[in-house]
This record gives structure tokens, sequence and C-alpha cells, in this order.
């Protein structure tokens, strides 16, 4: 695999990403509500006992679990479907060119169109918080949480991408999958904790294998949060982790990432036909 063709290749996709108007209206709609909040003074119910830019800051991570898997769902999901239907991907492989390279070039391409996605939308956020004050490190761990979230979603949309022939089946399995994970997750974790009533540690994983859930855990710990914030199963994962949880939260977000990226390439690869 020559990293000068899997570039030129990333280029290539990251031209034809950021011409995605669902990626700019979703950075967008994400940005202007986000400085609708700052100037309103809203924040979230429930966060107490907030450091850095306040319950300002932390009424952003609802609005980040709805639109940041958004970004990366739609934006992967249309990578390699969107080049089925149209007929260009048989042109793609038509050239000296292996699968891989092919692949994770789109890759690359799609993960820097989408992490521009989301640094509008905080840079348009953070317009509204310049003048709450606080510690802007705070902001900035924030900010590296959504885009390990937009990754991790991204993959995900690769592997519906690469599994499906048109764009638009694509993107409707894409807005199933969040649907799933943003609100049947919730309810599925609550239903389930009020049904089988797991111990603590069931509960935990529970929450941990939505990746919502692990970026909205790592998102409120880097708002300098008191632990009644975190909920019974983030305090519980203090309790297991204590001053590792960021990192044993990132692991699984990276995690989500290479699997993800890895299983979309593996269906992409091993399909006989474009």
């Amino acid at each position: 695999m020559e990293a000068g063709l899997v570039m030129t290749i990333a280029q290539r996709e990251l031209r034809e990403a950021l011409r995605n108007k669902w990626l700019w209206f979703y950075a967008l709609g994400f940005g202007a509500l986000a400085f609708g909040l700052a100037q309103a003074g809203m924040s979230a119910a429930g966060y107490a006992g907030l450091g850095g830019f306040g319950r300002t800051a932390a009424s952003l991570i609802n609005a980040l679990l709805l639109f940041v898997p958004l970004i990366g769902l739609t934006v992967g999901a249309g990578v390699i479907a969107s080049e089925r239907e149209r007929g260009t991907l048989l042109y793609l492989l038509a050239q000296p060119l292996n699968r891989a390279e092919i692949f994770f070039g789109k890759a690359i391409g799609a993960a820097l169109a989408v992490i521009a996605g989301v640094a509008l939308g905080f840079g348009i956020a953070g317009i509204g918080l310049a003048t709450d004050g606080g510690d802007p490190t705070v902001f900035l761990a924030l900010f590296g949480w959504a885009v390990l979230l937009a990754l991790v979603s991204l993959g995900i949309g690769l592997v519906i991408s690469a599994l499906t022939s048109k764009a638009s089946t694509a993107t409707g399995a894409a807005l199933i999958v969040w649907l799933v994970f943003v609100f049947i997750g919730d309810l599925g974790v609550i239903g389930a904790t009020m049904t089988f009533r797991p111990p603590p540690m069931g509960m935990l994983t529970l929450v941990l294998i939505n990746p919502l859930q692990v970026f909205k855990l790592g998102a409120i710990y880097s708002l300098r949060a008191t632990l009644d914030t975190l909920g019974a199963a983030g305090q519980f994962a203090m309790h297991e982790f204590g001053a590792w949880l960021p990192f044993v939260l990132a692991a699984l977000l990276l995690g989500w990432i290479a699997a993800s990226f890895g299983l979309a390439y593996l269906s992409f690869a091993k399909r006989s036909t474009v």
C-alpha cells in the first residue's frame, strides 16, 4: 500500500465529502444551538457542581449526542455506496490501485471532512462561550471527546456503506442506527436495569457497550463535575478505575474506531461485486 496513492485518494474524498450538504447542515445546526444555549445562559438539568465553562458548557453534551453521530454516520454512509451507485467505484477499481489504498484513502478523506464539520460547530459554540469565562482547556477536552465520537460514527457509517449498493439505502440505515444509539440505547439500559436489576458491574457493562454513553461519561468527567453528575454507573466506574477512568473511556472509543474501520475494510475487500 503506497502512502502517496492513499493521500491522493484522501484529497479527492475530502473534496467530495466537503460538498455534502448534510455535513454542513448538521455542523451549523449544532453550532447555532450551542451559540443559543451560551447566549441564553441555559443549562442542562441534573448537572450540578460543574467547573470550567460551567453549566452552559455542560448543556452542550446533549447537543453533541444528537448532532455529532449524525455527522459521522451520514458522511460515512455515502463514502462507498454513493460511488458504487454512480459507477465511479468501478472506475477506481480498474486503476492500478488495490482495495486497501482505495478504502483507506477514502476513509482518511472522510475523517478529515468530519473533523472539519465538528470543528466548525465548536468554533461557533466557542464564540458564544467566550464571554462565559473559565478554563478553555475544558472546552478543548470536550472537542477531543466529540472528535472520537465522530470517528466512531464515521466507522459505523463506513460499515453500512460497504454493505449497501445505493446511497439512499445507506443513509436510511445510518439514520436507523442513529435512532438506536441515541434513543433506544438509553431506554434499553433503563429497561434492562429495572427488569433484571443487574449488579453494578453488569449495569456499567450495559452503559459501556454504547459508544454514546462512553462519550457522555468522558465528556462529563472532562467538565470536572462532581461524582453525583456521573450517575450510578459513572460513580461505580470512578470507584473501579479512579483517575484512570478517562483513559479507559478513551481506549474504549479508540477500540470502537479500530473495530468499525476494520470491519468496514473487510466488508469492502471481500465483496466480490462492486
